[in-house]
């Protein structure tokens, strides 16, 4: 299948592609088509002939009847009564009305998972096809979805139109612009009908859900371990499967696995905090400090609680690690003594005390500890002497 790219009014550039449903593709936006008449229509959104644009939000028309039904958006001609989402039409309002009422007719032959709409299931299918027929035309590079396409290609044009005016971030699409200022004003509008939890983005509570349904549709093909995201497994592959450390630290010359790592890492010696809160002048050099500082003194977020004892957490992680420990399971020996651990990080910090690797010394009397923990509890008792 070749892929024809309009370069001007009467000239193709054929690309080698995959996608027989979208053949055609703008060379300024880069959105695919599935005919020429279609891509001519997009075409003129860039030439500014006879657009029309809404007064609302600044969306362009090559036809008066699209920013009319386009328009139906801003009112309430057809507001769905669960959420108020407003849609531009009476078809994509009973799609819509699908979601509230729970009616999935639509079922992956892979994995039996149901979907509301033909679309959703379109979108889920790629998952287990691995499918990507979104290429780029410089690079190669493959995409999933076409607004990855899109946005990825911003990285060659550095076409970044529209800017955040309260950091100064500029992206390629409106909608990335719009998605990121959610950051900065906290809303969330997508809720989790579970345990309440919200969310800024649609995709992040689909994720989200994963978590209640036990959904792991990534599967390991060296060890069969399965996850809920696709780069839950990637970082499993590299830290479990592989043993390179491509990434140096600057500072003091550590090899880590992934350049996520070493961004991380480079932060203990530079103690910058980048993070701030949006309630306070308080900064922070990691996400899980904002997040516990967000709940814990402004009560926004969610409280993760145990069914069992009422205890609270503020994350996830923690509360896992917390209800194994009601299982009374230690399945973590020791290899050294007879100690068993119920989680793999406590053995870990167990075998510190065989290894006879002192790490942590204590400022004012010189004693060697091998936790930190350990150091910390000394040091408050050896400065009160």
């Amino acid at each position: 299948m070749e892929v024809k790219i309009e370069a001007g009014s009467n000239d193709d550039t054929e690309y080698p592609h995959d996608d027989n449903l979208k053949p055609y593709v703008c060379t300024v936006c880069y959105k695919w088509f599935a005919s020429k008449y279609s891509l001519n229509e997009h075409r003129s959104l860039h030439t500014c002939e006879n657009v029309h644009s809404c007064a609302e939000c600044g969306k362009r028309f090559r036809l008066l009847s699209y920013l009319r039904r386009h328009m139906n958006v801003h009112s309430s001609k057809y507001k769905c009564t669960e959420c108020g989402k407003c849609c531009q039409g009476g078809q994509s309002l009973a799609r819509h009305r699908q979601i509230h009422s729970g009616e999935k007719p639509y079922e992956c032959t892979v994995c039996s998972k149901r979907f509301s709409t033909t679309g959703g299931l379109a979108r889920h299918s790629r998952i287990h096809s691995g499918m990507k027929t979104y290429i780029c035309h410089v690079c190669d590079k493959a995409f999933c979805y076409s607004v990855r396409l899109y946005s990825h290609m911003t990285v060659h044009t550095g076409q970044k139109a529209y800017k955040c005016q309260v950091c100064d971030s500029a992206f390629g699409l409106k909608g990335l612009l719009d998605r990121h200022m959610r950051r900065h004003t906290g809303y969330k509008p997508h809720k989790c009908d579970l345990c309440a939890k919200a969310f800024s983005r649609l995709d992040v509570l689909r994720l989200h859900m994963r978590v209640h349904t036990g959904d792991k549709p990534y599967k390991c093909s060296l060890c069969n371990k399965s996850f809920s995201r696709s780069s839950y497994l990637q970082a499993h592959r590299q830290n479990m499967h592989s043993s390179r450390r491509p990434h140096q630290c600057p500072y003091c010359g550590l090899n880590l696995k992934t350049n996520a790592s070493l961004k991380y890492h480079v932060l203990i010696h530079t103690g910058a905090k980048p993070l701030s809160c949006r309630h306070c002048s308080e900064r922070f050099t990691w996400h899980s400090q904002l997040k516990t500082h967000l709940l814990k003194l402004h009560n926004e977020g969610t409280w993760l609680i145990c069914n069992i004892c009422q205890k609270k957490f503020v994350h996830s992680g923690h509360l896992r690690e917390h209800l194994i420990q009601h299982q009374g399971l230690k399945l973590y020996a020791c290899n050294e003594c007879p100690k068993r651990f119920s989680l793999p990080t406590r053995l870990k910090l167990h075998q510190r005390v065989h290894w006879n690797f002192h790490r942590f010394c204590c400022g004012f009397c010189g004693k060697d500890f091998c936790r930190k923990e350990s150091v910390k509890r000394h040091f408050k008792k050896c400065t009160k002497k």
